[in-house]
């Protein structure tokens, strides 16, 4: 029998499988691909949100049978788990506000070199005479950095939020079962908790710096 070896790079069009899909992500229009971004940050901030309460409601549900003095002060775990929804609400609604109905698109001038490799290669990272006589070109530069800012930002605040609401979620579950057993473990690891619960801010803050500077007009 024959056996034929065949490279990846044959198996795969284009030369590769990673240049076949950052292709089709950079064809994404820049409006398009900034509602992406909103919708990560609140979708993906929401799951980790029902991931948490799901995990801390089911224990502490189970835990207050035996225990009913549980129900009232375990109740913050949810609270905290909760609060992961409220981080990606918050950013949603600011990546939002930089977004406006499209203006005009301009457009280079006549007889002006603005998008050959040649020219924007002399001039990197400006654009030809800094964008005087290419207006068009200018103005998809910046459409395109805040839809990039936009995205990247949403992408960060929901899954650091997706990941903070698992954290919360399992040590609120853990801190519902052992104050059941013990109470003086409750204000222990409800500082733990607090610790988790933090992560999520930690990405609200960089998505907030990472936007800034965004705005698509």
């Amino acid at each position: 029998h024959t056996v034929t070896i065949m490279s990846v790079d044959a198996m795969l069009p284009s030369g590769g499988f990673f240049d076949d899909w950052l292709l089709l992500f950079e064809q994404v229009p820049p409006y398009g691909l900034a509602n992406v971004g909103i919708g990560i940050s609140i979708g993906v901030s929401v799951l980790g949100a029902a991931w948490g309460i799901f995990t801390t409601g089911a224990s502490l549900v189970g835990a207050a049978v035996k225990a009913p003095r549980i129900r009232s002060k375990n109740l913050i775990s949810v609270i905290f788990c909760e609060a992961v929804a409220i981080y990606g609400v918050i950013i949603a609604i600011i990546l939002s506000t930089k977004m406006g109905t499209p203006e005009a698109y301009p457009h280079n001038d006549a007889g002006v070199d603005c998008n050959s490799p040649a020219a924007l290669k002399a001039t990197w990272p400006r654009l030809p005479a800094d964008g005087a006589h290419c207006q068009g070109s200018l103005y998809m530069k910046n459409l395109l950095f805040a839809a990039y800012a936009i995205f990247n930002s949403g992408v960060t605040v929901g899954f650091s939020n997706l990941f903070c609401g698992v954290c919360v979620g399992i040590t609120g579950s853990g801190c519902a079962l052992a104050d059941a057993q013990n109470s003086s473990l409750f204000v222990k690891i409800l500082i733990i908790e607090i610790f988790g619960s933090a992560l999520g801010l930690f990405g609200v803050i960089v998505g907030i710096i990472m936007s800034s500077p965004a705005f698509i007009r």
